[in-house]
């Protein structure tokens, strides 16, 4: 597993910034040594944070084909997915028929170069036992969901086998002649990296990945000028903006613009954050620093 080690934030001088392949190199080398979680401590925490994703079932109303669905989903205790369906709808017929399923999830789905996750699985209905705590851990997802009570419907969990991922850590960058251009750091070259059940299931939830919202919001509404000043001091670029997307225990992601460009950015935290309270003081400390720096 990859260390959580935080290495300290790389700054470099404005000063050095006189051209185009001085800012490529600047942001590849500090989005290279920005601290992220290890990747299944992120794929674990990226899937137990979504809520939706795409079901694949092998088809009964067309034989030999597969079949995909959008469907709803939230993870209980174990991160095994929990789907309430409609005895009605083709994939739940598919998976009564066949439980072997897959469930695609895109931390980004307008992105088509950041984190993809395929969870490989089998389909069981949830026990009469279990349906209590089910049922409150969709319902802790989907509060609107006031349907999960008729009826006809039911409560299914995916058990996994394998948990594939395609990681994009993608950051636009301006490439000769300011045309933007796109470096993709892959996590695997070769083939799709992947983690078998017991690893996942024994892998924790980020523990801050869980304010990631609420923390955003905030930072963008009230405090959207100090991100843009962080960013800058930790990449040396002078950002136009800077729009927080997420965070965890190790920093967070923005979507940042650059003389009419718009790109993701990775900003460690000088250490690891412990709370939410704890991001609060980092992000004031990261603050502070900046502009005393200017």
């Amino acid at each position: 597993m990859a260390s959580t080690t935080t290495p300290p934030a790389q700054t470099v001088s404005s000063r050095d910034v006189s051209s185009n392949d001085n800012v490529d190199k600047m942001i590849q080398a500090h989005q290279e040594a920005a601290a992220r979680l290890p990747p299944i401590e992120q794929v674990r925490t990226v899937l137990d944070r979504s809520i939706r994703g795409m079901l694949s079932t092998f088809s009964q109303k067309y034989e030999g084909y597969p079949s995909s669905s959008m469907v709803d989903f939230a993870c209980d205790q174990d991160g095994c997915p929990i789907l309430a369906i409609s005895s009605l709808a083709d994939h739940t017929k598919d998976l009564l028929a066949n439980p072997k399923c897959s469930l695609l999830v895109a931390r980004d789905p307008e992105d088509k170069t950041d984190l993809v996750i395929t969870l490989h699985g089998d389909a069981t209905y949830a026990t009469e036992q279990d349906r209590g705590a089910v049922r409150a851990a969709y319902l802790k997802r989907h509060p609107s969901a006031f349907w999960v009570d008729s009826g006809d419907s039911q409560f299914m969990r995916i058990e996994p086998k394998v948990v594939c991922y395609v990681s994009g850590v993608a950051t636009a960058l301006l490439g000769s002649g300011g045309l933007l251009t796109c470096c993709l750091l892959m996590t695997c070259v070769s083939s799709v990296p992947e983690f078998g059940k017991e690893d996942y299931k024994a892998t924790k939830v980020d523990p801050v990945a869980q304010f990631s919202i609420p923390v955003a919001l905030h930072m963008n509404k009230d405090h959207a000028e100090d991100t843009k000043v962080i960013v800058q001091h930790s990449t040396a670029i002078q950002v136009d903006h800077a729009y927080m997307l997420d965070l965890d225990s190790l920093g967070f992601n923005v979507k940042a613009g650059y003389q009419g460009n718009t790109f993701k950015l990775r900003i460690p935290f000088p250490r690891r954050a412990e709370d939410r309270k704890d991001v609060r003081t980092l992000v004031v400390e990261m603050f502070q620093t900046a502009e005393a720096s200017n």
